[in-house]
């Protein structure tokens, strides 16, 4: 699963989701802003009555929060102290509650492709909060921290909002929370009632309404190269667009180079063919878990999944002397809809 993300290190690279923006008339506001080691940005239409400042804030004060309570990064934050934790029943804050929960059923659902306990493995591989020189942990290092890995070992409590830490567990939200954070971000500008905006946190982006000039939002899919060129654009009506890939973060180089991206199954970082993903989906934190699921499982089983879930989904895939784009049907309509 994903390991850079939400909290990765200050000053990261991120987007690999791009957007288009054309001339806007009227009214319309441009904000940005830093969270969770790479940044935040927002074009949208204030109505009568909002300020630049208030839609600001709204959004840094619910990103602040995502990372106070599910960021690895920070020493006091409330998964910190879970992982830290001993053996017994942890009760959660609702947010991290929501997104751990939804977390579990996708490890569930994907027979373990993604697994929010991965945490052990993003550190032993060099990913985590406390980055080192590159080097591949040995094999015994590897065992270690699987080991310490299983979702299966985190059950829930409903009623008490609770989460059980059997000792030992080291939860790693990376590749939840930040599309988390954008949802968290839109429902803030709902809130003031804002209903035309475009909110991107590291690439992660969700859109809702039209830009101010009444056209639909746009946003650019890269080719995975890190070169900036585009693979296609499209409009973005009320949905999230999320994209998981190997192009930007990574470690070591050639036939050493080795993904953020890490199969819990096997310990190891992912090394398929499959260069991005990109989902399309109502909800931000879905569609940001979801990309990763499906870089995990590769081309063939990951189109699988997606088909059977009936979810809107882009391969980009490496081959000899090009890449290869292999859509979902309901991706395909999606790209069309004007």
């Amino acid at each position: 699963m994903a390991t850079s993300a939400s909290f990765a290190p200050r000053n990261a690279a991120a987007p690999a989701v791009r957007v288009a923006y054309g001339a806007m008339p009227a009214r319309p506001a441009a904000l940005a802003g830093a969270t969770m080691g790479t940044t935040w940005s927002a074009r949208l239409a204030l109505p009568a009555g909002v300020t630049e400042a208030s839609a600001r804030q709204g959004i840094q004060a619910a990103l602040d929060q995502v990372v106070a309570q599910m960021s690895t990064w920070e020493a006091d934050s409330d998964i910190t102290r879970y992982n830290r934790a001993e053996s017994g029943w942890q009760t959660l804050p609702p947010e991290f509650f929501h997104v751990l929960h939804h977390a579990l059923m996708l490890a569930e659902d994907s027979g373990g492709a993604y697994d929010p306990t991965v945490g052990p493995l993003v550190n032993a591989w060099g990913f985590g909060p406390h980055q080192r020189a590159f080097e591949p942990p040995s094999p015994a290092a590897i065992q270690t921290a699987l080991d310490r890995c299983g979702w299966r070992r985190v059950p829930l409590d409903q009623d008490r909002r609770a989460a059980w830490q059997p000792g030992g567990v080291y939860l790693d939200l990376s590749s939840i929370a930040k599309g988390y954070g954008v949802d968290r971000a839109a429902m803030a500008l709902d809130a003031l009632g804002i209903t035309d905006y475009l909110v991107e946190v590291g690439g992660e982006l969700r859109a809702r309404g039209k830009r101010p000039d009444g056209q639909s939002w746009r946003v650019a899919i890269e080719v995975p190269d890190a070169s900036d060129d585009h693979a296609l654009a499209l409009p973005l009506h009320n949905c999230s667009i999320a994209t998981s890939g190997d192009y930007r973060r990574h470690a070591g180089d050639g036939d050493a180079r080795y993904a953020h991206t890490i199969d819990p199954r096997t310990g190891h970082p992912v090394r398929n063919a499959v260069a991005s993903v990109t989902v399309l989906h109502p909800v931000c934190m879905q569609a940001d878990a979801l990309a990763t699921v499906l870089t995990v499982l590769g081309e063939a089983e990951g189109l699988a999944y997606a088909r059977r879930h009936a979810l809107a989904a882009l391969f980009i895939v490496r081959s000899e002397d090009a890449w290869r784009v292999v859509a979902t049907p309901q991706f395909e309509a999606l790209a069309l809809a004007t």
